[in-house]
């Protein structure tokens, strides 16, 4: 009996390919990502610096898959979401963002 899986990877922002698979119970996140086909579609650069995960956990090519698991294809960020956080509150200045933006009129601040 096979168990369904779905390897999915994203080459560039708003693009998802997504490949289901029926695949033998025992199969490794390696060997699901071989069976995709997906490797063949990336650069040798790409696939030496993609790391894997399942349901967003990180995980080794040799982890055994269970039914309905969904493998991830990550490329490397280009951006450090911390830099990136702080140039767009720089760019939309302090009173526009964060947690006490929406005040009420006459309210005490922080409220």
């Amino acid at each position: 009996m096979q168990i369904s899986i779905s390897v999915v990877y994203s080459p560039r922002p708003r693009l998802i390919r997504e490949v289901e698979l029926f695949v033998e119970p025992g199969c490794t996140v390696g060997q699901a990502v071989q069976l995709s086909g997906i490797l063949l579609e990336m650069s040798p650069e790409q696939i030496e610096s993609a790391e894997l995960g399942v349901w967003g956990r990180k995980a080794l090519a040799k982890q055994v898959l269970r039914a309905h698991d969904r493998v991830e294809i990550y490329r490397p960020l280009t951006v450090d979401p911390k830099v990136a956080r702080r140039e767009r509150f720089a760019r939309q200045g302090a009173k526009t963002a964060g947690l006490f933006a929406k005040r009420r009129v006459g309210a005490k601040a922080g409220y």
